[in-house]
């Protein structure tokens, strides 16, 4: 994003040098992995990074794909003929589906691929085997096939909720070669018409509802928003196929609509024991769209393929969850982001590992729910974002310890994570015994890029870990200079090489891929290959004397205090070392004399008594941290921050307040009341301070 331009998830964004962020962390000690893994792990030693160093591109990504099966052999690795549009394991092809479930039928049909666990906690967990699994899928692409029309090519939207129906779904459309654009249940009806007019998709699955902090949710209506909002922009869906959350009864206000309207479980009966031939995709072919925010406030559909995807996934599953086919693994995320298609549904399921499926809000009925849960299931790797930790630990500090969970490996994702709560995940959660992953990747990249490996490498605290095998990253400065490792400044991160699970363009915008995401530091050569076009992640990192990475968030979440960059993760991180913070946000306001400041806003872990005294620690553990110049022009105490339905701090909504803008439309929130409190408290802080 450009310099002063206007970003709908934080407002009007400073200009300036993208990169000098000002950086003012220490480094952390190191920790060594736990002694058991070593004799166990999956990656024992770094011989997997000794074969997967640059003299050995591409022909090293072969171990990827070998965990794989193929209906024909590829005949090349790597082509970049074209960069960047590359093209991986040219010649060959394999079905997605088949990878997941087929394969797995003869050694472990009987082993569940999916444990189900209804927020409900009175409804008892639900096992689907292997057999069970691969014959609902070939039950429900049969009916697409037939009563829908789905062939290999077509995209088909999913609007579900986290149940069964879901991963089911997906696999279906991947066993008839169909692009699947899954599109997160809590979004509106209006953002799914939009992704449903962008990728040209004729049929739409949905659900009645779902359960969600101990409320039945009425899903069905979103379904005929969307589809109106996709007739706007010219896409008419032929078919609405909708699954009941309870078999048999149609629990929605929203009436059905003869010819479009289909209910699934009254017809799939009919479909029962039909056998569907998974159908042979070329590797390259588009497996599905995930639609990920742009600065510019329109979706990109990233478009990943079929075998680079599918092979990342399922490594870097291997390598850094550590699956094993005999354990169960747990994924407390949602699959309408990257996260539960990489690591709910196609890692876990293509290494033949048993995952869980939870569908409702992680502290209900209460914050110990998940470690009853994985205790019961017997969950031996788990995985969650720095979010949800954070509001665990908050609810529930002391809730780890009742259960008698189990872990090996517990990983992070989706945000960086300060050391506080790291260490809270690692000693409570994790008990002193698994080994913490902090990985870092994003929607474009398919899977993970930089972590510890489990057995082999130390942890270190508010850092990612170093780049995974055949990952090679830089830190760039804004005239594309190498920032050298230890020299504690911070700059863009930059990926040198191509790896499988790069996305493959953007949808039906493939201009849009080049620059968003290679251009800014791409060179210009008579006869350009791979080396020429740099991936540009977007995200601000420095690169420690040891080669681990520490991500500091997008380049644009920053804040131009007086001239000093400030990366606004640095702030909150500064405000969550206090123990009576449980969440923090930061937002520029206007500054007469500095340009911006930053305003900060927290919630605690119990009221307190006197919330001007807990503004001035907080205040203090800024300037501490990071010094005078990052004093905030405010600090408001509030009851909690406005959310989306999955847990992410929507802080355009604080911009907007703390700046006296309209915040827009907070319907959507998952709790949207608070938007008027928070509004209120940063009026009455304005009128004392007046």
């Amino acid at each position: 994003m450009p310099p002063g331009a206007s970003d709908p998830e934080w407002g009007a964004v400073p200009a300036g040098s993208e990169a000098s962020i000002a950086v003012h962390w220490p480094e952390e000690a190191r920790l060594p992995p736990p002694v058991g893994l070593a004799a166990t792990a999956n990656v024992r030693d770094d011989g997997l990074r000794t074969r997967f160093r640059e003299r050995g591109f591409p022909e090293c990504f072969r171990e990827c794909a070998d965990l794989l099966t193929w209906m024909h052999p590829y005949a090349a690795t790597f082509d970049d003929a074209n960069p960047p549009f590359y093209r991986w394991f040219v010649g060959g092809s394999l079905n997605a589906s088949a990878n997941c479930l087929d394969r797995h039928l003869d050694l472990r049909g009987d082993r569940p691929a999916i444990w189900f666990v209804p927020e409900r906690e009175a409804a008892a967990p639900i096992a689907l085997t292997y057999r069970t699994l691969h014959a609902r899928v070939n039950a429900l692409a049969a009916l697409l096939r037939e009563s829908a029309g789905v062939r290999a090519g077509d995209r088909v939207t999913i609007h579900l909720p986290m149940t069964p129906e879901l991963p089911i779904t997906m696999l279906a459309c991947a066993r008839l070669g169909a692009v699947h654009s899954v599109v997160f249940g809590g979004f509106s009806g209006e953002a799914c018409g939009r992704r449903i007019a962008d990728s040209g998709s004729r049929v739409l699955i949905t659900m009645d509802g779902y359960d969600r902090a101990g409320r039945r949710l009425d899903h069905r209506p979103n379904a005929d928003t969307a589809i109106a909002v996709a007739a706007q922009a010219g896409r008419t869906v032929d078919h609405l196929l909708i699954w009941e959350r309870d078999p048999g009864t149609y629990a929605s206000a929203a009436p059905l609509r003869p010819g479009r309207d289909l209910l699934l479980n009254d017809v799939l009966p009919a479909f029962e024991g039909r056998a569907i031939a998974p159908v042979a995709m070329p590797s390259e072919a588009p497996l599905f769209l995930m639609y990920t925010s742009g600065t510019t406030g329109r979706p990109k559909g990233a478009q990943h393929g079929t075998g680079g995807y599918l092979a990342w996934a399922a490594a870097t599953s291997r390598w850094v969850l550590d699956l094993r086919p005999e354990e169960v693994y747990w994924c407390l995320a949602d699959i309408g982001w990257i996260t539960g298609h990489s690591y709910i549904v196609y890692g876990p399921l293509s290494l033949g590992a048993t995952t869980v499926l939870y569908e409702g809000v992680p502290a209900h009925p209460d914050p110990g729910r998940p470690w009853r849960i994985a205790e019961r299931l017997g969950v031996r790797v788990f995985q969650t974002s720095p979010t949800a930790i954070r509001q665990l630990r908050q609810l529930g500090p002391d809730a780890p310890t009742a259960s008698g969970h189990r872990f090996r490996v517990i990983a992070t994702v989706g945000e960086p994570i300060e050391p506080a709560t790291w260490r809270w995940y690692h000693d409570v959660v994790g008990k002193g015994e698994a080994a913490v992953v902090d990985t870092w990747w994003q929607t474009e990249t398919g899977g993970i890029l930089t972590s510890t490996l489990p057995a082999i490498d130390p942890m270190k605290p508010g850092s990612t870990g170093p780049p995974l095998p055949g990952i090679d990253p830089v830190i760039l400065d804004d005239d594309g200079k190498e920032v050298p490792k230890g020299s504690g400044r911070a700059g863009h991160l930059v990926l040198r090489s191509p790896w499988p699970g790069l996305m493959q363009t953007v949808w039906g915008d493939p201009d849009r891929f080049v620059t968003t995401y290679f251009a800014r530091f791409h060179r210009e050569t008579e006869n350009p290959t791979w080396r020429d076009w740099p991936y540009v992640a977007g995200d601000g990192a420095v690169l420690a004397e040891d080669g681990y990475l520490r991500i500091l968030g997008r380049l644009d979440d920053v804040i131009n205090v007086a001239g000093h960059r400030l990366g606004t993760k640095e702030i909150e991180s500064a405000c969550l070392s206090l123990p009576e913070v449980a969440e923090a946000a930061v937002v520029p306001v206007p500054d007469e004399l500095r340009g911006k400041r930053p305003v900060v806003y927290v919630s605690l872990r119990r009221p307190s008594a006197d919330p001007r005294a807990t503004g001035e620690r907080v205040t203090r553990a800024v300037e501490t941290a990071i010094g005078r110049f990052a004093r905030p022009k405010a600090v408001h105490i509030v009851p909690d921050m406005p959310k989306t339905r999955s847990g992410k701090i929507m802080r355009r909504v604080l911009a907007a307040i703390s700046n006296g803008s309209d915040p827009g439309d907070v319907t959507t929130l998952s709790n949207p009341a608070v938007v008027e409190e928070i509004r209120r408290i940063v009026a009455a802080a304005g009128s004392e301070g007046s």
